[in-house]
């Protein structure tokens, strides 16, 4: 968990880093914020991930115990993971009624505790293929799934449409060996990613800083 947080935090570090090597040199003038402040600043972020990761550890016991549901803090976020069944019928893209309860509960902390994080979710599939349900491939059926997980939380809980994004990416992000029924059952799954606000870096160091000169326009 230690190991997760310190590499969002570095990716953070590094995008700063990015960030200031964009466009003319910069100097950094006296009284500037520090890159100790602005790692502070990025640390409260991934607390609010923490939060957040406690309450639908709380929120979710149940689905965890069943092993139906899955929380992880990774690199690229607060991961909550469905395996597909739990969500869907075989070979479907409507989401199962009985489902409802536990993707509010994740509804419930996207709008309370972390409402200013960007969402993304993801459809993933096992790599049998496409044969009796309809779909052109693995890619359409896993699309759909996190499309209807995207319009749930949006037209049914309110969830801020340009705060969510969908991909489906198929068979080609396993989590397992597909050459195992549970591997198979691991794969099928949809991702709910809480995604950090290392993108705004930029706009975190330079809304508290004072002015910052070009090397240019010193000389």
């Amino acid at each position: 968990m230690r190991k997760a947080i310190r590499n969002i935090l570095f990716i953070a570090v590094i995008t700063l880093v990015g960030f200031s090597l964009v466009g003319c040199t910069i100097i950094f003038q006296r009284g500037r914020r520090s890159d100790t402040e602005k790692i502070d600043v990025l640390t409260s972020q991934v607390s609010e991930l923490e939060q957040a990761r406690r309450l639908l550890e709380e929120r979710l016991k149940q689905e965890i115990a069943d092993k139906q549901v899955k929380i992880q803090m990774l690199e690229k976020g607060l991961v909550i993971t469905f395996v597909s069944e739990v969500l869907f019928d075989s070979g479907k893209a409507k989401i199962k009624p009985e489902a409802y309860e536990s993707l509010d509960k994740v509804a419930r902390v996207l709008k309370e505790t972390v409402p200013d994080l960007d969402v993304g979710i993801e459809g993933h599939t096992d790599n049998v293929p496409i044969k009796h349900s309809g779909w052109k491939s693995n890619w359409e059926l896993s699309s759909a799934r996190a499309m209807s997980v995207l319009h749930y939380l949006v037209d049914k809980k309110g969830i801020t449409g340009n705060r969510v994004a969908a991909i489906g990416y198929g068979e080609y992000r396993p989590v397992a060996s597909n050459d195992t029924k549970e591997g198979r059952r691991q794969n099928r799954r949809v991702e709910i990613v809480i995604l950090p606000k290392t993108t705004k870096a930029k706009d975190i160091a330079s809304a508290k800083a004072p002015s910052v000169e070009s090397e240019e326009n010193l000389k």
